[in-house]
C-alpha cells in the first residue's frame, strides 16, 4: 500500500503597505482572521509583524513565567499574562509583552467583553527579553522604545532582560532606566511586595 501525504493549504505571508494605518478595532479584526500571526499595533496605527522567538529565548521566558506564577499564586493579588496576550494601551497601541502582571482588582474591574478582547489597560509590570541580535522588533533598540511607551502609558515597572550580556534594565514608572550588571537576584520595588526573581535559572534556561 502506498501512502501519499495529505494536501496542505498554501500559507500566504501577511504583507502590509507601508502607509497602512489601522484603528485598534480594525487591528482586532485582522488578528481574528490571522490567528497564527504574531502582530502588534503601534500608536500611530502601523501594524508590526513580530518574528517568533528562538528556542533559547522561549525557554528563558518559560522560566520567567513560572517564577511570576509562583509569586502571583502566593500573593493572591496578581494575574500573570504570557506573550500571546494583547493589551490595548491608552495611546491606542496594542502590544504583547513577553510577560506581565496586572493587579487582580484592575483585572476584575474590566467587563467580560473587555477581558475577552485586548484588555484596555497597561499592565503594572511589563517584561521583555531581547533577542541576540539588535535587528527587528525584538532587538534592543526597538524594545527600549517599547519600554518607554509602557512607561508613558502607566506601567509601574518594566524589566528589559539582555540575556547575551547577563544584564537587566529596570524601567521605573517615571525617569531614566537603571542598568544592573550580572544580577543573581532581581527584587521589585515595594509596589510589588515580595516579588523576587532568581536570575541564574532564567539565564541558563
Amino acid at each position: 500500500m502506498t501512502l501519499t501525504p495529505s494536501a496542505t493549504p498554501d500559507v500566504l505571508p501577511l504583507k502590509f503597505p507601508s502607509g497602512l494605518r489601522l484603528t485598534p478595532e480594525q487591528f482586532e479584526l485582522v488578528c481574528a482572521e490571522n490567528r497564527e500571526a504574531v502582530l502588534e499595533l503601534a500608536a500611530d496605527g502601523r501594524v508590526i509583524a513580530m518574528t517568533p522567538t528562538g528556542s533559547e529565548t522561549s525557554g528563558r521566558n518559560s522560566e520567567l513565567l513560572f517564577q511570576l506564577q509562583q509569586y502571583a499564586k502566593a500573593s493572591g493579588d496578581w494575574k500573570v499574562f504570557e506573550s500571546s496576550g494583547g493589551f490595548r494601551l491608552p495611546d491606542g497601541s496594542v502590544v504583547s509583552p513577553d510577560a506581565s502582571l496586572v493587579r487582580l482588582d484592575r483585572w476584575r474591574a474590566l467587563s467580560a467583553d473587555e477581558r475577552r478582547r485586548f484588555a484596555p489597560l497597561c499592565p503594572d509590570l511589563v517584561v521583555e527579553l531581547a533577542s541576540p541580535s539588535d535587528e527587528g522588533p525584538r532587538g534592543v533598540d526597538a524594545l527600549r522604545q517599547k519600554m518607554a511607551a509602557y512607561q508613558r502609558n502607566g506601567a509601574r515597572l518594566g524589566w528589559l532582560f539582555l540575556p547575551e550580556e547577563r544584564a537587566v534594565e529596570v524601567w521605573p514608572s517615571a525617569g531614566d532606566a537603571q542598568r544592573l550588571e550580572h544580577p543573581a537576584v532581581l527584587t521589585a520595588p515595594p509596589e510589588f511586595p515580595g516579588l523576587t526573581l532568581q536570575l541564574a535559572e532564567v539565564w541558563v534556561a
